[in-house]
């Protein structure tokens, strides 16, 4: 089962383009897992190698800050990874995500419209 949450995880993960943000709990609401944050963070946690398809490092807490991590040095390089993006972090550290967090478009809305 928590494969299939993680599936589900990622492939809204992969889904934020680059020099862009999205919250853990932006994530886990696209996912169809309101209020579990946690989940997110504990699915890239997990991440393997394998998996670099996942850009992880743009996912942020929800103050737009780089979360602490279990492993040292490992915050340090998801800011350089995003400051690699263009995406700016003022004097506190944090990332402006009236700025930079993405909104996607409704998946429904894109379907519905006709292409041309």
């Amino acid at each position: 089962m928590a494969d299939s949450i993680y599936r589900r995880i990622y492939a809204e993960v992969r889904r934020v383009p680059r020099g862009r943000v999205a919250t853990y709990g932006q994530i886990a609401t696209l996912a169809g897992f309101p209020r579990h944050a946690r989940q997110v963070g504990y699915a890239l946690h997990s991440l393997r190698e394998s998996e670099e398809s996942v850009p992880w490092h743009r996912i942020v807490n929800g103050q737009g800050e780089v979360s602490p991590r279990s492993v040292p040095g490992w915050d340090e390089i998801q800011r350089e990874l995003l400051e690699n993006e263009d995406v700016e972090f003022d004097a506190r550290g944090r990332i402006d995500l009236v700025r930079y967090q993405w909104r996607p478009r409704s998946r429904r809305k894109a379907a519905a419209r006709p292409r041309l």
